[in-house]
């Protein structure tokens, strides 16, 4: 019998800063069974910062880990053409040049402890690839990923590359470090 995906369904109340956007978002996230809280909390905040641009509505958190070949997130326009594809983790680089060609945009969050070797071992590679790669710090990730319940609420606040979420029990900062 196949494990069954993890369904947390969020309450934000977002104040982008940057963007003069304060929306309150509900999201439901599905936790596939082999990803980390940590890699949900980057989805989830990559989710967050991209949601400023004209229409929101079209921008969703695809199938990911259940399908190889979709993102994290994408933002799709009517035509059913990809606008933004937005990976959380380390994707190889032929999965880049793939979604480089499909998307007028490309996004990479990285997040956990090997994503400064990962971008020194390809960033020979990326630099030919018009894509933006950013990354999270690891610790902070993981602290916000211990404040995870099931139907939290959150405040978040992004200023300036840097993300405050206040959750029930917590205030956490995180760094996004633009790589390339």
């Amino acid at each position: 019998m196949a494990l069954k995906p993890t369904i947390f369904k969020f309450n934000i109340a977002l104040a982008d800063l940057d963007n003069h956007h304060y929306p309150n978002l509900q999201l439901t996230l599905a936790q596939h069974p082999s990803e980390s809280q940590e890699r949900m909390v980057a989805r989830l905040l990559a989710f967050c910062i991209h949601s400023h641009k004209d229409s929101d509505e079209l921008m969703c958190f695809s199938k990911g880990l259940s399908d190889a070949d979709e993102p994290a997130i994408w933002r799709k326009g009517y035509d059913e053409q990809i606008q933004e594809w937005i990976d959380v983790g380390e994707p190889s680089y032929d999965r880049l040049k793939k979604a480089c060609r499909q998307a007028n945009e490309t996004f990479v969050y990285s997040f956990n402890t090997k994503s400064d070797v990962w971008f020194r071992q390809t960033s020979a590679l990326f630099s030919e690839l018009a894509l933006h790669i950013l990354s999270f710090d690891w610790l902070q990730i993981k602290a916000l990923a211990n404040e995870l319940e099931r139907t939290p609420s959150w405040s978040i606040t992004i200023s300036e590359g840097t993300i405050s979420v206040s959750t029930a029990s917590a205030q956490i900062d995180l760094s996004v470090t633009a790589l390339q």
